[in-house]
């Protein structure tokens, strides 16, 4: 099995969580301590304030937007990847609206550029498209995503910047497709964009930004700003924020621009749980197995992605308490297996487990395959309580697929 998440819970964090009513809320039901988000922000907002640099929500990460109402009071507004996430930003959360596509369409080019704070092209072909069908007097600031060449990210399926990614053109690319296109392409730029980064500290921004300054610092003159992506664990204990804001200083100052951060996880990280039920226990294999009324499939695709192991609330490794399950999910994949835990106590049917840690990167990914439902959305705060502000049922799944 996959090793346990990373970064653990402080006992603070844990035992903020650990006061949400989950008896009362919706099984299978995500729920985001407000309080828990609030301090994420007021981190976030401090970095900001310190650094000079301008914060974004990626809303690939978390796009929970009952909560927009708190977070827009401590960010710059929000990065989008593509129309829908975009239109989403613009209409409920407000504020500076950043859009990156790998690729657009020319009807979602159009729209975007009606409310799009700016849009930041994936090659020199797209940009120069881009260029030649949007009016120069009324269109958003552009941008192009560069691949410096260069990531400390471990798990292949999450490095953007491999040596085959699709994500951002490579200076060798840049200078090639250049010589085919009209020319002064790249004084239409306001800035340039690279992401390179997957839950790393500041160490990791500081390399990959002397690479990229290395490959693409001659065209950084003149610019209006620098994106330096998503990826950063800002919020996770122990990250090197000196190191951050002494980064981000180093190019606003050299440069004289903006610098933009644009985090999704770091913003919702240890902010929420998923609570879910089990339904059966079976013996298989010399296994213990619990069937949840949840599915990593369908509602944390993460674990079986990335892959990695959530935690849940009071239960160990394997053998590390007296009886051991393998918790498997309620779809007919065979795989369908978040993994194996042990308990103090006997699982017993009927009894709720929570999952740590699942604000980020499952809302926006979950699925209803095999008509699994979606998990309820609830808000809990310490002063106000618990509220669900969504459930779903049979018409979101056949309303999909009419």
């Amino acid at each position: 099995m996959a090793q346990d998440p990373t970064p653990p819970l402080t006992p603070q964090r844990l035992e903020a969580l650990s006061s949400i009513p989950t008896d009362d809320a919706p099984s299978p039901g995500y729920i985001v301590h407000l309080g828990r988000l609030e301090e994420n922000c007021q981190l976030l907002e401090s970095v900001a304030e310190r650094s000079g640099a301008k914060i974004l929500l990626a809303l690939k990460g978390f796009a929970c937007h009952s909560t927009f109402p708190l977070v827009r009071k401590y960010l710059s507004g929000t990065t989008s990847s593509g129309l829908h996430e975009g239109l989403l930003a613009h209409e409920l959360f407000g504020k500076e609206v950043h859009v990156y596509s790998a690729a657009y369409k020319a009807s979602e080019l159009e729209h975007l550029s009606r409310f799009a704070h700016s849009l930041v092209f994936n090659s020199a072909g797209q940009l120069a498209a881009g260029v030649a069908q949007l009016d120069p007097n009324k269109r958003p600031e552009l941008g192009l995503r560069v691949n410096p060449e260069y990531s400390e990210v471990e798990t292949e399926l999450y490095d953007p910047c491999s040596p085959a990614s699709r994500l951002g053109t490579t200076r060798e690319a840049l200078d090639r497709a250049l010589e085919k296109l009209p020319k002064g392409l790249l004084e239409q730029l306001d800035g340039l964009h690279f992401h390179a980064l997957c839950e790393q500290d500041a160490d990791a921004l500081e390399h990959t930004a002397d690479a990229f300054e290395e490959k693409f610092g001659d065209l950084i003159p003149g610019l209006k700003w620098l994106n330096f992506g998503g990826g950063h664990h800002i919020t996770r204990p122990g990250y090197d924020i000196d190191r951050l804001c002494r980064t981000v200083q180093r190019f606003r100052e050299r440069y004289n621009l903006e610098v933009y951060l644009e985090p999704g996880e770091a913003v919702a990280l240890h902010t929420g749980v998923l609570v879910v039920t089990v339904l059966d226990l079976i013996e298989a294999g010399g296994h213990q197995i619990a069937i949840l009324d949840s599915s990593a499939t369908c509602h944390m695709p993460d674990v079986l992605e990335m892959p990695y192991r959530p935690g849940i609330l009071d239960a160990g490794l394997p053998q590390e308490f007296e009886h051991t399950y393998r918790l498997g999910g309620m779809s007919c994949l065979a795989g369908d297996v978040i993994g194996d835990y042990s308990f103090a106590e006997p699982l017993t049917i009927g009894q709720r487990l929570v999952f740590l840690d699942m604000s980020h990167y499952t809302m926006v990914k979950n699925s209803t395959f095999n008509g699994v439902p979606l998990p309820a959305i609830s808000l809990y705060h310490p002063d106000t309580g618990l509220e669900t502000v969504r459930k779903f049922g049979y018409e979101d799944y056949r309303n999909r697929l009419s």
